[in-house]
């Protein structure tokens, strides 16, 4: 039988595996449970953007915080990371106006651009592009190599796996699964949207709900370098940082105006490169507990169409489309729950768990008293 572990974490996505890390720096023996053989859920599905800059309150400083993480991490592991950085590129004098809002309250941590700086940082770009902003402290990985990566890493050094195992209830001192049951001092329930299938109660307590996103990936036009990962006018609605600026309600009402059906679809436009060439593009978001199964075309071509508009290109090939889904929850952008004094359920609610995993798992291993 296995010794007795002092911290179990279920769910080997991007937040389980930051309190792994964690945990595992604090000298813990740490026994890792998925269901899957391998990470498949939102960890790999989204854009690998460590978009720090554009938070705020907790979320800004877990990004921080997480920054320092990933930076150690891809040295130690070996996957990819870039430092590049990242765009906002405004086609708009509202967005303009976001942006220098954004640039007073951040001092060094957003540089102003003009039009001809925008294209400095961007080799293909909408000429309906009249300025933007720079935000040097944001990171990129290729989330399909850096998990896993992550993980592998970890089992070289200590960590248990146990893969294809399905964990089917929790309490203190033990998690009950289809193998078996793990003692543990400690417990991390960090399974995503999926917690209603594990502890319900905690689920409805919290809102908890799932966010579908379409999302795609497509060639790049001429075959060009992006190195900054690349947001526009409508990410000024969607993170909180920008959302906060006066001058974002204006873009808001612009939009409605102009383009309601890319707000009815909660458009957030913007894409990234990966290291094979290829723009990640998206996405849309679609709120509900549970989704039919069917995805409709006119969404996938507003972003296709949308991000085209944004490069400027007539159109783009498209090389694979997936569902993205990630946990969400109107009251908080962080769920920490305590169902018992040994165990946390954790979740970042608001779709930046690659963002803020790694900074957000040391506050959750303090407040249980792992050190």
């Amino acid at each position: 039988m296995n010794p007795r572990a002092d911290l179990v974490v279920v769910g080997a996505g991007i937040v389980g595996l930051a309190h792994a890390v964690e945990a595992a720096d604090r000298g813990l023996r740490v026994v890792v449970l998925d269901r899957d053989d391998r990470a498949v859920g939102a960890s790999i599905r989204n854009f690998g953007h460590i978009c720090l800059t554009a938070q705020h309150g907790d979320a800004l400083t877990y990004g921080l915080a997480a920054r320092e993480r990933w930076l150690r991490l891809a040295a130690k592991a070996g996957f990819w990371l870039s430092e590049a950085g990242t765009v906002v590129a405004a086609r708009a004098e509202d967005e303009v106006a976001v942006l220098a809002e954004f640039a007073a309250q951040r001092g060094d941590q957003v540089r102003l651009l003009d039009a001809a700086g925008v294209r400095a940082h961007l080799p293909v770009v909408s000429p309906e592009v009249v300025g933007g902003a720079w935000l040097p402290l944001d990171l990129r990985v290729d989330p399909r190599e850096a998990v896993p990566a992550v993980a592998a890493w970890l089992a070289e050094h200590g960590v248990e796996f146990r893969w294809r195992t399905t964990v089917t209830g929790v309490e203190s001192g033990a998690v009950h699964t289809t193998r078996g049951t793990v003692t543990a001092d400690r417990v991390v329930v960090a399974v995503g949207h999926d917690i209603d299938r594990l502890l319900p109660d905690v689920a409805d307590a919290a809102g908890v709900q799932r966010c579908l996103l379409r999302m795609m990936q497509v060639s790049t036009p001429d075959s060009v370098t992006f190195a900054p990962a690349v947001l526009s006018g409508l990410s000024m609605l969607r993170y909180a940082g920008l959302s906060a600026c006066p001058s974002a309600e204006a873009v808001r009402q612009r939009l409605t105006r102009t383009d309601p059906e890319l707000l009815e679809v909660a458009m957030n436009l913007m894409f990234t490169q990966r290291p094979d060439g290829d723009l990640v593009i998206g996405d849309t978001h679609r709120y509900g507990t549970t989704h039919d199964p069917f995805d409709d075309e006119p969404t996938g071509d507003l972003v296709l169409r949308e991000t085209a508009r944004l490069l400027g290109v007539d159109r783009l090939a498209v090389r694979a489309r997936w569902r993205g889904v990630y946990a969400a929850a109107e009251r908080a952008e962080f769920l920490i729950a305590q169902p018992s004094p040994e165990v946390r359920v954790v979740s970042v609610t608001s779709g930046i768990g690659m963002t803020t995993a790694f900074g957000l798992a040391p506050t959750v291993l303090d407040s249980l008293g792992a050190s």
